[in-house]
């Protein structure tokens, strides 16, 4: 924008609490108790800031007004500009006050706001806004009556307000609740050409790309109107421009055309090639066409990615049936996952940098898809842009759950409008954006209570979101409600589902399998136990005493509302059933080895599970993961704990999910076949290795074949016929005692000999759960530190090394939970914490070793032998 001054409103900013409307409007202020508060921020982050609150400490955000006030430097606007304020975003009844006059009230958390205040300002200007206490205005009585209630919250009511239901759901996100301006703050201070709207729609054209362009402009007083506009496009095919038609009329004009690219270069996910994006801008000509004097100028718009993108193989594939079967660029995604959490569940407010590196945890994963849900708020355009960068596809939920919401009502169905709209706005011609949802968990709800799961669909999802999706040009795929399809919307085997078969419903592992999903937009909730240091933070002063039946533990372990089960006791049903133990008296005689193995066991669910749905003859499209990362402290649903740490869940799904990987399903009779996927953009050569082991130690037979994969595929081997000979892998047949209790299917790069890209192992007599002394295993470890402050371990075992987890005191190793071959060594890499971070020893724990294993120092590399070495990098 031509004379585009953007003044963030984030400093000097203070927060009070006083009982609802002590204060009705903002002229009595200053009797206030005022502590420091951060803007964009909430009032749970103001207490969390000033150390009279922390995460876990019940605290009702929603029984108080809250205000925030800041004071700012600012000029009314001169006679050729305009000066309008920006909110992004109000938690939730909220007014706002410039100079003590009200100039916004506002009930959606949801809408942004832009309101001018040129002759409003007088130099030095106090700004305030409050958010009204809801749980008053939660207790009236409201129509229309709800036809059917959910126990996600208790607050039947919240159905009318616009506003976040993470944090006042009881069972899985109890608090705080999202009260405060959690979005940006600005003041705009515009001259000459303001962008009232800007349009670009990207679309694939045989293998051409094409942009479409309508750019909206409002000229100010005293500045030249433009003569003369083209859209430019820079990316790895060169640069590109065009003109433009230009429509002018008064201060107003609209440009609008098509640019065509030839050979264009693709967006991807990252995990099937590169995300290519392209910048764009605008160049404007003002004044007369003649007038040389009046040189022209550029105005940046948003990055663009050319991409097709379909909801299954074929024009007729119908989501609702057939589920979700994502193809990009003609070619199909298997599409894995979580469910997306706040980086920041008490302020909302991360950094880039935070947010960056969230994404990049789950990037790093082999996730290529994640869903913010409907329980939730709309991210950020940071957030949107880094998935562009990343190569991360978004699953946009618009934001509504399980209620029955009162569309009826006109004010109501006024703002869902304004907010879809801005909504599609900001995400149309994102590549990353490839599924609009309609809401979580609606048409489930009202099908469970035994009543017309079609009441759920409505008026709102079934008319007003669909037909404003197709109005805004979005190319992305919609689907009304989370789950959906089938008889009823809950039956894996048609439509989207809420996959919890293994999980909540407690099925045996086969039913992964058996039920046939289609495509699971939520699945594989577990208590998943954080690591020791985890643990040892939320009961500082006595972190001996915080065991599993601690009220402190059990607060962030989540729950169906209601029920007399937790999701502890999911964990442990699945305990017993691969370990073969009894979790309850494993809990009372030695509780460490209980949360070792509790660890473990959710990781090996989730990896088994997708190697089902991941197999070539699988009907499945791809799974997400309840969810990425925990809300609070605990063994909460997340794979990543509420600090940002990788629990072991983390790493068994980062090595299942990797673009190229090798897994094992055991087909009983049918023996044992071997999966290798290859999701890279360009063929794979390598080497498949299968070796039979007895007593976790000994090589009774081997075999590899070389394999040729082409580029986004999956292949499978029977491993008997890699063997070349009968030998009951599985031990199905059991004709008398196991004779191997080992199987490992390695994949080894062809180019570097023995080099390891994926290995899997699989125990057909049971898990090694007895513990050996590090002496009889032969499991040791020596690292090394790199020039750029990192280490490089090695780690080499005599027997079987089960579940190997690094401990090592300011570092963060890249893989972890780990196997290692006998006879074997794996290579792991292990990132600073901080940039002075000193390694000064460690240890490695596994699940078969009694005690801990000492990592020593070396002072250069030792030589290896290439077939047993593994580089955690690969």
């Amino acid at each position: 924008m031509q004379g585009h001054e953007v003044r963030r409103l984030g400093e000097g900013w203070e927060a009070a609490a006083t009982a609802p409307e002590e204060c009705p409007d903002a002229t009595a202020l200053d009797a206030l108790s005022w502590r420091a508060a951060a803007v964009p921020g909430t009032a749970a982050g103001a207490l969390r800031r000033a150390g009279v609150w922390k995460p876990g400490e019940a605290y009702d955000f929603d029984a108080e007004d809250w205000w925030f006030r800041a004071s700012f430097d600012g000029t009314p606007a001169d006679v050729d500009e305009e000066v309008v304020l920006c909110l992004g975003g109000i938690a939730t009844v909220a007014e706002v006050y410039l100079n003590g006059e009200r100039i916004l009230a506002s009930g959606s958390m949801f809408e942004s706001h832009t309101i001018d205040v040129g002759q409003r300002l007088r130099g030095v200007n106090e700004l305030a806004i409050c958010c009204r206490a809801l749980a008053p205005l939660l207790r009236q009585r409201r129509r229309p009556r709800a036809r059917w209630r959910t126990r996600l919250v208790v607050e039947a009511n919240l159905r009318f307000f616009r506003t976040m239901l993470l944090g006042r759901a009881p069972g899985f996100a109890p608090g705080p609740a999202t009260v405060g301006p959690f979005r940006e703050v600005a003041l705009e201070r515009r001259r000459g050409l303001v962008i009232e709207e800007a349009t670009l729609r990207p679309r694939m054209s045989g293998e051409d790309g094409r942009l479409a362009v309508r750019i909206r402009l409002r000229t100010l007083a005293g500045a030249l109107p433009p003569t003369a506009v083209e859209v430019e496009l820079t990316g790895p095919s060169g640069t590109c421009s065009g003109p433009l038609a230009l429509v002018t009329c008064a201060d107003s004009a609209e440009a609008h055309g098509e640019l065509q690219v030839p050979a264009v270069a693709r967006w991807w996910p990252h995990t099937h090639g590169e995300p290519v994006l392209y910048k764009a801008r605008l160049i404007v000509n003002a004044g007369r066409d003649t007038d040389a004097s009046v040189p022209a100028f550029a105005i940046d718009l948003p990055k663009v990615g050319f991409r097709t993108l379909a909801a299954g193989p074929t024009q007729g594939h119908d989501p609702e049936q057939d589920g979700l079967d994502l193809h990009v660029n003609g070619v199909r995604i298997f599409a894995r996952g979580a469910v997306w959490t706040p980086v920041d569940a008490v302020g909302l407010a991360p950094t880039r940098p935070a947010l960056s590196a969230a994404l990049e945890q789950a990037r790093e994963a082999g996730m290529n898809l994640l869903r913010i849900p409907g329980t939730s708020a709309y991210e950020t355009d940071t957030f949107h842009d880094l998935c562009d960068e990343l190569g991360m596809l978004v699953w946009q939920d618009f934001m509504f759950a399980n209620f029955d919401y009162p569309i009826s009502d006109e004010a109501f169905h006024s703002t869902v409008t304004r907010e879809a709209k801005q909504v599609l706005e900001r995400l149309c011609g994102r590549p990353s954006v490839a599924v609009l949802c309609g809401n979580s968990e609606i048409e489930q709800q009202v099908g469970m209570l035994g009543l017309d799961p079609s009441l759920g669909r409505g008026e709102l999802f079934g008319d007003l979101l669909p037909s404003l999706v197709r109005e805004s040009g979005i190319d992305a795929v919609y689907v009304p409600s989370a789950p959906c399809g089938g008889n009823q919307p809950f039956r894996p085997d048609r439509g989207v589902a809420n996959y919890y078969g293994v999980g909540g419903y407690r099925r045996p592992l086969e039913d992964a399998r058996r039920a046939e999903v289609r495509f699971a937009a939520e699945c594989l909730a577990f208590a998943n136990v954080p690591n020791e240091a985890a643990i040892a933070e939320m009961l500082p002063q006595a972190p001996g005493n915080l065991v599993v039946h601690h009220p402190r533990w059990k607060a962030g372990v989540p729950r169906d509302a209601g029920s007399g089960w937790d999701f502890e006791d999911v964990r442990d049903h699945y305990l017993a059933l691969l370990f073969d133990i009894d979790p309850a008296e494993l809990r009372r005689v030695d509780h460490d080895r209980y949360l070792e193995l509790s660890r473990t066991v959710t990781g090996e669910v989730m990896a088994e599970v997708f190697g089902e749905w991941r197999r070539a003859a699988s009907p499945c499209g791809g799974g997400l993961v309840l969810w990425l990362r925990d809300l609070m402290p605990g063994a909460g649903w997340g794979v990543i704990d509420h600090r940002g740490e990788p629990k072991t869940a983390y790493h068994h799904l980062r090595r299942a999910l990797a673009p190229v990987a090798v897994w094992t399903t055991d087909e009983g009779l049918g023996g044992m076949v071997a999966h290798v996927a290859n999701d890279r953009p360009t063929a794979l050569s390598a080497n498949l290795r299968v070796a039979l082991y007895r007593d976790f130690e000994h090589l009774l037979d081997a075999a590899e074949e070389a394999i040729q994969l082409t580029p986004h595929s999956v292949e499978q081997w029977n491993v008997e016929s890699l063997i070349g000979r009968f030998v009951d892998v599985t031990w199905a047949y059991r004709f008398g005692p196991p004779q191997q209790d080992l199987i490992v299917v390695s994949l080894e790069s062809d180019e570097e000999e023995g080099a390891l890209i994926s290995q899997a192992m699989r125990f057909p007599a049971g898990r090694p759960t007895a513990t050996e002394p590090a002496g009889r295993l032969g499991l040791r470890a020596s690292a090394r530190v790199l020039p750029d402050r990192g280490l490089r371990l090695h780690v080499c075992t005599g027997r079987l090394a089960y579940g190997v987890r690094v401990h090592i005191p300011g570092f963060i190793p890249i893989d972890d939970a780990f196997s290692v071959e006998p006879g074997g060594e794996r290579v792991i890499h292990l990132l600073p914490r901080t940039a002075d971070a000193i390694f000064a020893g460690g240890a490695l724990s596994a699940v078969n070793l009694r005690g801990q294993s000492p990592v020593v120092c070396q002072e250069r590399t030792p030589s290896v032998t290439p077939s047993r070495m593994q580089d955690a990098t690969a």
